[in-house]
């Protein structure tokens, strides 16, 4: 029974230390891969704990230097003494297959852990004094602890093998690309032309002043992306998920009234516009998270189930400063919580291979400017979001402000939205113009007003 919660193998152990004794070249093979506490026995654990120790500050290693540093740490007869080296190297001839060993040691020490974790979790579910949602948080902690530790994929790659997989993803952009659009179309066509659609392992920032439009905007993004088949995840944290149907719904819809809808004044013709808009949004592959506690670990947790599905082509997150970053380390500044997240749904966004959007809020730093036009230096509470980011795009309106006309278009302010690409680390950076009717709900091309054109044609 005590092999079964416990699974190890005290003869594998003694191999793999025998192997690091007995050649030079065998700890870098191991120490990457192996910790002192993956190994079960404990004199076990203590003689790697001095291999490691060794190799890592670039000593020598053999039974005399391990014996005198063990002596040194008063822990060489804990060991079983000088004799037990002796026995160590004795197990083994050599360090083949050293690397396999010491994936199997890892191996159990990931089902030790396991178990151990499983039977801490199955004591707090049986405990009605403890909330569930802590322990479905400890839950989702311990499958990412398990997953990281299981983890064995090789990220070092030869120059031969790296050409191959370019060339394979060069191959597939070729392929797949549609006028130019590798990636998930925005809806904006100079925005696909800057980015070439949203691209898989990629942090786009979408940043704007409260009430400019960065949900309408994401939903825009997220209602495109669905229509074009692909899997959108939408994790919404400052509106609930009835109040985004509504959005949806509406822009949808040939003809309904925004207020109409939320305030259920609707006319038959509405109502009846709004049935068939949501029978047709109902078929898109979109999910919506409305938690409003959720923070960037459920997120991946729950991103990373759905992608195991086949479930998830993008991600939108509503917004960055609302998300809990469930660290538990404290005496933390609100600057580090940002800092954290945004580089939390970075390593999403490389981790799953999928395009990661985070909507933020930007500083009041722009009121202050004449035409209070946003800036990379106004997102707010962190620096290291723009330096997380592939992409960030800045959301304007002048209208807003009571400004006329755009500063650098001349177009007239009404209906008019801007988006500054303002980062761009795969390509280029300008502006991009959009159409948007007075509740943001519908978002297009912008087509200036004919006055406008035939006033600018003279």
């Amino acid at each position: 029974m005590t092999e079964i919660l416990n699974p190890h193998d005290a003869d594998l152990e003694e191999v793999v230390l025998g192997a690091c004794l007995l050649e030079t070249a065998a700890m870098a093979l191991v120490a990457d891969k192996l910790r002192a506490e993956m190994f079960y026995e404990q004199n076990n654990c203590e003689i790697y704990s001095v291999l490691l120790a060794m190799y890592h500050t670039g000593r020598s290693i053999d039974i005399i230097t391990v014996k005198n540093e063990l002596a040194a740490r008063g822990k060489l007869e804990a060991v079983g003494g000088p004799f037990r080296l002796t026995q160590l190297t004795s197990r083994v001839a050599s360090s083949a297959h050293l690397e396999q060993h010491a994936a199997i040691l890892r191996g159990m020490y990931v089902r030790r852990e396991a178990i151990i974790g499983m039977h801490r979790l199955l004591a707090a579910a049986s405990d009605e004094t403890i909330d569930i949602a802590d322990t479905l948080v400890e839950l989702h902690n311990l499958a990412d602890h398990l997953e990281g530790e299981a983890a064995f994929a090789d990220y070092l790659r030869d120059m031969d093998r790296l050409m191959l997989d370019t060339l394979k993803l060069m191959d597939a952009r070729v392929a797949n690309n549609l006028n130019g659009v590798t990636g998930i179309p925005t809806g904006l066509a100079e925005l696909d032309r800057l980015t070439a659609g949203w691209q898989p392992g990629e942090l786009v920032i979408i940043a704007a002043r409260p009430s400019v439009g960065k949900t309408a905007f994401g939903l825009h993004l997220a209602l495109t992306a669905g229509l074009a088949g692909r899997h959108v995840v939408v994790y919404s944290l400052e509106m609930q998920g009835e109040q985004l149907g509504d959005r949806w719904i509406t822009a949808a819809a040939a003809d309904i009234n925004a207020s109409h809808m939320r305030t259920g004044l609707m006319t038959a013709d509405e109502q009846q516009q709004a049935l068939e808009a949501a029978r047709k949004l109902a078929r898109l592959p979109v999910y919506v998270d409305d938690n409003p506690k959720m923070g960037m670990d459920h997120i991946r947790s729950s991103a990373r189930l759905l992608k195991s599905k086949g479930l998830c082509d993008v991600l939108i997150i509503d917004y960055l400063q609302l998300c809990e970053v469930g660290s538990g380390q404290k005496n933390r500044n609100r600057e580090q919580e940002v800092a954290e997240a945004s580089r939390k749904a970075k390593i999403m966004a490389k981790e799953l291979n999928i395009p990661v959007i985070l909507l933020c809020q930007l500083n009041r730093d722009c009121e202050g400017r004449g035409d209070h036009q946003p800036a990379l230096s106004d997102l707010r509470e962190s620096g290291a979001i723009e330096q997380d980011a592939d992409l960030v795009m800045l959301l304007y309106r002048p209208a807003v402000y009571g400004i006329p006309t755009e500063r650098k278009s001349k177009y007239p302010s009404e209906g008019l939205g801007v988006i500054i690409v303002a980062k761009n680390r795969n390509g280029e950076t300008g502006d991009v113009y959009f159409e948007h009717n007075a509740s943001m709900t519908k978002i297009g091309e912008y087509v200036p007003p004919m006055e406008w054109m035939m006033r600018n044609a003279r």
